[in-house]
């Protein structure tokens, strides 16, 4: 059926009328549209921000649990060996806060340098700061378990510290380590001779006499007159009065040996003091089994010892003993 002009007049007014209503729903749903996509990328950047947020925190909390090992260059190696030498030779010299500052550059070249620590430990040992000095020692065992140095330097600090057990069980692990990997710094007589005082200390008689005895057995290094000296009063403990005396007289004998030896006045003056002291528990010991010559003898000699340092307290004491024995 064919349309009248009417009709299609209507029809397209219809038409436009369809169009308009089209558009304007064109218009309705391009507006929501624009919103629903400003939501959905303000969602997505928003879980994006988050993101690179949790992930840098993350980062950031896990670096101060675990921080970076700075890498070991040749260069840092290098400047830390030149700090080391230079700390060295200020301790030796005495220049103990020099060689700390030194030394603590020199490990933070190279946190490693185990020398380093036990270095900087005896500086710190040196100067009275026990707990500092605890911490490096520590920290060398923990670089090398096999390391005979620091241990020993750790029953040095524990016996200033009064912790003989423990002093006593640094000392054990020094030896068997240096039995094992031996080095110039220490010598088996002297961590016998330590381990001897140890056990003196700790009324260990039997253990310190024979801890004495193999120190001197030892053909490395000098042989120290102290060595005699406590062992004779392990001996004295023991009722070895006889024993006690032959060790005095030998430490004495040392100290004539040596005191030609030493440089300075005011260590000549030290050893023989304690050789008049020597002479004076000798003294004692002969007098308490009978032996009153022998007694005579040493107290004029340690007499003689007292007048030659012009030691008039113990000058006149002495003499009163000697009269005594008249």
């Amino acid at each position: 059926m064919k349309k009248t002009p009417q009709n299609k007049q209507n029809t397209k007014s219809t038409a436009v009328r369809g169009v308009n209503i089209k558009t304007s729903d064109r218009t309705t749903n391009t507006s929501s549209w624009s919103v629903s996509v400003y939501v959905y990328w303000f969602i997505i950047l928003f879980f994006i921000a988050a993101t690179f947020y949790i992930l840098g925190r993350s980062h950031t909390l896990t670096g101060a649990a675990t921080p970076v090992t700075p890498t070991v260059t040749e260069e840092n190696l290098l400047q830390g060996a030149d700090y080391y030498n230079t700390g060295k030779t200020k301790m030796f010299s005495g220049d103990v806060n020099g060689a700390i500052d030194d030394l603590s550059a020199a490990i933070a070249a190279d946190e490693n340098m185990l020398d380093a620590y036990i270095l900087r430990g005896e500086a710190y040992l040196q100067g009275g700061d026990y707990q500092n000095a605890m911490v490096d020692f520590n920290r060398a065992i923990e670089l090398d378990p096999q390391t005979s140095i620091a241990y020993y330097d750790r029953a040095l600090l524990n016996t200033r510290l009064e912790d003989y057990e423990a002093a006593l069980a640094d000392i054990n692990s020094a030896m068997a380590n240096y039995a094992n990997r031996p080095n110039d710094v220490l010598q088996m007589r002297d961590l016998y001779a330590k381990r001897g005082q140890l056990n003196l200390w700790q009324k260990n008689w039997e253990g310190a006499v024979a801890d004495y005895t193999n120190s001197l057995a030892r053909p490395d290094g000098t042989v120290s007159p102290d060595v005699y000296a406590e062992r004779a009063e392990a001996y004295t403990a023991m009722g070895e009065y006889g024993l006690a005396i032959a060790d005095y007289t030998s430490a004495i004998r040392v100290i004539s040996e040596q005191i030609q030896g030493i440089g300075t006045k005011e260590s000549k003056e030290d050893q023989s003091m304690r050789a008049m002291h020597y002479f004076e528990k000798s003294a004692a010991l002969n007098l308490s089994i009978g032996n009153i010559t022998s007694a005579k003898s040493d107290l004029e000699a340690a007499y003689a010892i007292a007048a030659s340092l012009n030691d008039a307290e113990s000058t006149e004491r002495l003499q009163g003993l000697i009269e005594s024995l008249q």
